[in-house]
């Protein structure tokens, strides 16, 4: 035998270990219980990898968290503003939805002092963000009282105009990858929609993508190939559905309520979610990295 290997590495052969298959879609926690609020949300990750998620510790606040799951305080917004979703631009820029002083702030790449970039009074709230590859803002604005909900655009210079109006409750919003079709998915109703982006920034040709029998949706994300990752909040899973609203995947979590998630890692393969139940951000693999990431990195 030793002979034979000496032999093969002579004539230039090389054995290598054969690498081992890795687990996709098993979940585990990344931050220790209770490190968050229970008004836990967010996520986004920089370019960087380190994952952001909001009232870290207490309400008003933005936790910054290592890929390894230390976390610390990173800003606080200013008076009575509560945050609740975040999105990166390309440049770096973290924009942050104030639900209670109906704004967007805009933190710029390297600080950590909020600055108003939007603000629309007749807004309920803006809650969770999407953002285009020239960085236009959508903002899902539900009215939980009477179970409906709106659709704002903010383009670049932080002017808000009504993009859709007469929907249920409003909440998780997300682009496709080639930039022509906007997702929002409605709690209360369990409806996802999709809505043509025209050249100007309207929304057109509205129709349902897919529709849950049971339990309520929160936040959403796209990976590069345009699925959709979906949380089920009430039913404690994250679902993956196709560009056409096929149910591809249901991955089950430790918790009950996750209200949102992002793609992040070191190859944009390991999807973070925020979890009510026990406050914390939690993690799991998968085998396409998500279009923001990709975008942060500067491959798109």
């Amino acid at each position: 035998m030793r002979l034979l290997i000496a032999f093969l590495l002579s004539a230039g052969f090389f054995w290598t270990a054969p690498v081992m298959a890795e687990d996709l879609f098993v979940v585990t926690p990344l931050t220790a219980e209770r490190s968050f609020t229970a008004g836990i949300e967010g996520p986004a990750v920089d370019a960087a990898g380190n994952i952001y998620a909001v009232n870290f510790g207490r309400l008003q606040t933005i936790g910054i968290v290592s890929p390894q799951g230390v976390a610390r305080e990173f800003a606080t917004l200013p008076g009575a503003s509560v945050p609740n979703g975040l999105r990166f631009d390309r440049e770096g820029a973290l924009y942050v939805a104030d639900y209670v002083g109906h704004n967007v702030f805009r933190i710029a790449p390297g600080g950590a002092a909020p600055q108003l970039y939007a603000h629309e009074a007749s807004m309920k709230q803006p809650n969770d963000l999407a953002i285009t590859v020239d960085g236009v803002l959508y903002a899902s604005d539900p009215d939980w009282e009477h179970d409906t909900g709106r659709v704002w655009r903010i383009a670049r210079d932080g002017k808000v105009a009504l993009a859709a109006d007469g929907m249920g409750t409003a909440n998780g919003i997300e682009v496709s990858p080639d930039g022509r079709t906007l997702y929002v998915n409605e709690s209360v109703q369990r409806n996802i929609w999709a809505f043509s982006i025209g050249a100007d920034g309207a929304l057109t040709h509205k129709r349902l993508l897919h529709r849950f029998e049971d339990f309520g949706m929160d936040g959403m994300r796209v990976d590069v190939d345009g699925n959709l990752y979906v949380s089920r909040f009430g039913k404690g899973t994250v679902v993956k559905l196709a560009p056409d609203g096929k149910l591809l995947q249901e991955i089950q979590l430790p918790g009950q309520r996750p209200s949102n998630l992002c793609f992040g890692g070191p190859d944009g393969r390991t999807v973070y979610v925020t979890e009510v139940e026990h406050q914390q951000l939690l993690q799991f693999r998968v085998d396409r990295p998500g279009l923001e990431w990709q975008r942060i990195q500067g491959r798109q």
